[in-house]
């Protein structure tokens, strides 16, 4: 139960068109509080009859703004931050504060229904067929090595890492993640492993470390050339193979397979043939450990109508199912779900560590050629998934499945 505080409205007067009708929406906060600036310096507060998260907001160009809204709105919300018409010294706050404040706003965010119907039709252009899959991966993960470098921890892992105490290393927590998903498999020495999304090959030499032979699936070809390089030089080519390779094209069974984040990829019209390959790759009674991130039941329909930014600028083709979903497709493949595991927090704090790294490393990110369009919008990925997180709104779910 939240407690109780005095609601605030504090504008300033006289307001520019764009500033009433923005700071009208604002008004209708419920929860937290909102901390801003206009574009003349005049501050502004709004503060909710609820406790909750404080986010700072400073408006450079209210009336574009507001038409971005108007006719996209929250992708529009979005996209006005990219184009720099908004700003906060602490974004993934102040989404988070949107957020929780979304039946306040959830009118004023609805896109205009010729919007609607561009981003669903953007959106069903990026099906993963084995073509699109390529062409999807390639668009994000194929951005250069060199960029992730930059803000990934030592071990360039890509997924939420699982921390033992809140000050614990990046590097070391995701260590943790990995060895917890080997243990839950019961994989022992000598064992063979398929990783399905093998990524910079961060889990193949964390099972190779102890004594597992994995082979591990890629799209990415900038992946596929680190990873192989990496994994060469710390004497691990023996036991690890990685492949350029699609999970349909796969052949084989091996004793455990891993598939880490790679599910919200996949794309509903194809979860029951990735299910079904998780089955069949996998020897009887071997173990699958699945990360995926999944979305709130409640959330699910309407996110299916209505294509979001991370899927129009960040992961085209990509679908998150619900937990319902997951398990259900799990078991129609033949897999038994012996335990799931929600890490949301755990991927909020990872997110908020990114975001900071990236920060340190944006002179260098900008002079690999990223212009400050690319960098708002990656900076608003990172605090958009903090929020989704951070509120409950998307989980990353650890799910140990078994074939019997």
């Amino acid at each position: 139960m939240t407690s109780p505080q005095q609601a605030v409205v504090e504008l300033p007067s006289p307001l520019p068109l764009a500033g009433r009708v923005l700071l009208g929406w604002f008004s209708r906060l419920k929860r937290g509080r909102m901390e801003g600036q206009m574009p003349d310096g005049e501050a502004f507060l709004i503060q909710g009859a609820e406790a909750g998260p404080t986010g700072v907001m400073r408006l450079h160009r209210p009336a574009r703004m507001v038409a971005r809204i108007a006719m996209r709105g929250s992708v529009g919300f979005a996209e006005s931050y990219m184009a720099g018409d908004w700003s906060s010294p602490d974004t993934a706050h102040l989404l988070e504060l949107m957020l929780r404040n979304e039946d306040a706003f959830a009118r004023r965010m609805e896109p205009s229904w010729l919007h609607r119907l561009r981003l669903a039709l953007h959106h069903r252009g990026r099906r993963n067929t084995q073509r699109g899959s390529r062409r999807n991966i390639a668009a994000h993960y194929d951005l250069g090595n060199e960029f992730y470098r930059h803000w990934l921890d030592e071990t360039m892992t890509y997924s939420a890492a699982v921390f033992a105490r809140p000050d614990q290393p990046l590097a070391e927590a995701q260590q943790n993640k990995y060895d917890q998903l080997i243990d839950s498999l019961g994989a022992r020495p000598g064992e063979h492993i398929l990783e399905v999304g093998c990524g910079w090959g961060g889990f193949a030499m964390a099972a190779a470390r102890r004594g597992l032979r994995v082979t591990g699936l890629t799209l990415s070809t900038e992946q596929l050339t680190w990873a192989r390089r990496r994994i060469a030089e710390a004497g691990y080519a023996g036991q690890i193979e990685l492949r350029l390779e699609d999970y349909r094209d796969t052949p084989g069974q091996f004793d455990h397979v891993v598939s880490i984040e790679m599910l919200e990829a996949v794309g509903e019209a194809y979860w029951p043939a990735y299910f079904r390959m998780l089955h069949d790759r996998v020897r009887p009674g071997g173990h699958v450990g699945l990360h995926g991130i999944t979305i709130a039941e409640a959330r699910f329909e309407d996110y299916r109508r209505r294509p979001d930014f991370i899927q129009r600028y960040i992961f085209p083709g990509g679908m998150l199912p619900t937990p319902g979903r997951l398990a259900a497709e799990s078991e129609n493949a033949g897999l038994e779900v012996v335990e799931s595991t929600g890490l949301g927090q755990h991927y909020a704090t990872t997110l908020l560590q990114w975001d900071a790294r990236f920060v340190r490393a944006l002179p260098e990110i900008e002079r690999l050629g990223f212009d400050t369009h690319f960098i708002n919008m990656w900076r608003y990925y990172l605090a958009y998934c903090y929020a989704g997180f951070r509120t409950g709104s998307i989980d990353v779910k650890r799910v140990l499945l078994r074939r019997p």
